[in-house]
């Protein structure tokens, strides 16, 4: 029992009469950092492009399934119609918030 903690008061007092062991660099100035910075702000950018597109796209097609279909199903798809709408906006609004973020760091 003695022997463990003569062990720990000697790690410990080692731990405090030596400051930092390691010599790392700041993480902005990083490879990973800069490289992940830039690699989240490109892929926010392409979301933000392609979620409209894609969006309108499926739309579209929604709107062409409900017109040929009989009136109980048109409910199926009209709720379809608000789940892409209402996706596209949740995905514009990820992008938005991430970028912003993402643009703290600089």
């Amino acid at each position: 029992m003695k022997g463990n903690r003569r062990l720990v008061l000697l790690v410990l007092s080692l731990m405090l009469l030596i400051n930092s062991m390691a010599f790392a660099g700041d993480i902005q100035s990083s490879v990973i950092f800069t490289g992940m910075q830039k690699l989240i702000k490109d892929a926010t950018t392409a979301l933000m492009i392609i979620a409209p597109i894609l969006g309108a796209l499926l739309i579209g097609f929604f709107f062409v399934k409900k017109s040929a279909v009989d009136e109980m199903e048109q409910k199926t798809w009209q709720k379809r119609i608000n789940t892409a709408i209402y996706s596209v906006i949740g995905v514009e609004l990820a992008s938005v918030i991430v970028n912003l973020f993402v643009g703290y760091f600089k």
